[in-house]
């Protein structure tokens, strides 16, 4: 995945999880964040973020921030953008073969999964999530408390009820993580559902990636605690 017109910033604050006030070229702007999670630890006063835009239109600013510069590396902090590169890895990454059809944004019943793959006899639901929340090379999810997380990871476990396959997929949204975590301190009720969804049959996948200020690919596999 590779953004186009992306350009450096200086983060001044975040007065709500939509926007932030960014300093371009010597100008204090408002930006939109491409993330409503908490993202304290990466969004410091004076830290490099990085920006797609500027976009025409009526939209209230002309810019997302979409990445943050963290002790030298990038994390991409872009939630709408792990979909498109999990789809585009589910092509290529050996779970289903090379016919395989891959569709986003799929009805079940009362649920929407993020991705639906069909491949011959078989009928996958995927969910995938964004990580973003890193301490010394460990990743975890959420990074603020998430009703939504626990409702999916049960409803999941209800497609397999029906003869679908399922699985959850973490994006680790940047390289030098090795392992995946649920953030039971955090969300425990979260921690608690992906756990039983294990354990019935729920396939659990993280994964890192290779970030720049203009791209994000995931990278390769890393090991899941849960």
């Amino acid at each position: 995945m590779k953004y186009s017109n992306v350009i450096e910033g200086i983060f001044l604050k975040r007065p709500n999880r939509f926007i932030a006030n960014v300093l371009i070229n010597g100008e204090e702007k408002t930006v939109h964040v491409k993330n409503t999670g908490r993202c304290r630890e990466l969004l410091q006063e004076g830290c490099k973020v990085f920006l797609h835009g500027p976009h025409s239109g009526e939209r209230k600013t002309e810019y997302d921030l979409i990445a943050v510069e963290k002790e030298g590396a990038i994390v991409n902090m872009d939630s709408q953008v792990v979909n498109t590169v999990a789809a585009q890895w589910l092509k290529t990454c050996g779970l289903f073969s090379e016919n395989a059809v891959i569709r986003r944004e799929v009805t079940y019943g009362k649920s929407r999964f993020d991705i639906f793959v069909e491949d011959g006899k078989r009928r996958a639901f995927v969910e995938v999530k964004g990580v973003t929340l890193e301490n010394g090379g460990v990743a975890m999810f959420p990074d603020a408390p998430t009703q939504r997380g626990a409702k999916h990871m049960r409803e999941l476990v209800s497609c397999l009820a029906q003869g679908y396959e399922a699985y959850v997929i973490f994006v680790v949204q940047m390289e030098g993580v090795h392992t995946f975590r649920p953030n039971a301190a955090t969300d425990g009720d979260f921690a608690r559902a992906l756990k039983s969804a294990k354990e019935e049959g729920v396939k659990i996948i993280a994964v890192n990636c290779n970030v720049t200020a203009d791209t994000i690919e995931i990278k390769r596999e890393i090991e899941a605690e849960v």
